[in-house]
């Protein structure tokens, strides 16, 4: 099972790099274990090209190798404490994304696939940057409880989606990204900038 998780992992993380959803050092994903265990990729981790040692087993008790592990793993250890439905976690920066929430307040995709699945999504505004990494770990999951969503896109900063299947989170984080896409083309078309 747990060669699976990690297989599943290593699988998702070459593909999404290869989309520029996450990057040299940014970016994580985990895989929860049981319910005080799980797997998350190390603080230096390289997604082309991981292998099985790029990832850690975390227990919801800390030691020593909490150190080498994402700087996102407590936001990932509070999701699985309080959020029963995530078994997989993704922290992602897809351009496109990213981009538009710095400018808009909700994405209303207009695109068939996007508005079929989605609807609109309100962006978060975290405020204040300077001290987002002390507040993010509480914020994120409570934002997503209170609003009973598995995805939260963050104003500047990216997107953290949470779902029972590897391959179900990725493309969640997809079909959001080619949305905002297709908006900042289409955006273009209609200004005569493109």
């Amino acid at each position: 099972m747990q060669e699976y998780l990690l297989e599943n992992l290593k699988h998702v993380s070459l593909s999404m790099f290869r989309k520029n959803f996450i990057g040299i050092f940014h970016g994580s994903l985990s895989a929860r274990i049981e319910q005080n265990r799980f797997f998350i990729n190390k603080r230096d981790a390289i997604f082309d090209d991981v292998k099985n040692d790029d990832f850690l087993e975390l227990y919801s008790k800390k030691d020593y190798r909490w150190k080498e592990a994402s700087l996102d793993a407590d936001i990932h250890l509070y999701i699985y404490q309080n959020i029963n439905e995530a078994k997989y976690i993704c922290y992602a920066m897809p351009p496109f994304l990213t981009a538009y929430s710095l400018v808009h307040d909700i994405i209303i995709p207009q695109d068939y696939f996007g508005q079929m699945k989605f609807g609109s999504i309100k962006i978060y505004d975290p405020k204040q940057f300077e001290n987002w990494y002390e507040r993010a770990d509480i914020e994120i999951y409570k934002y997503m409880k209170d609003k009973k969503t598995n995805i939260m896109i963050i104003k500047g900063y990216g997107i953290y989606t949470y779902d029972r299947d590897m391959f179900q989170l990725a493309k969640t984080i997809a079909l959001l990204e080619n949305s905002c896409k297709l908006l900042y083309y289409s955006h273009g078309f209609i200004e005569g900038r493109v």
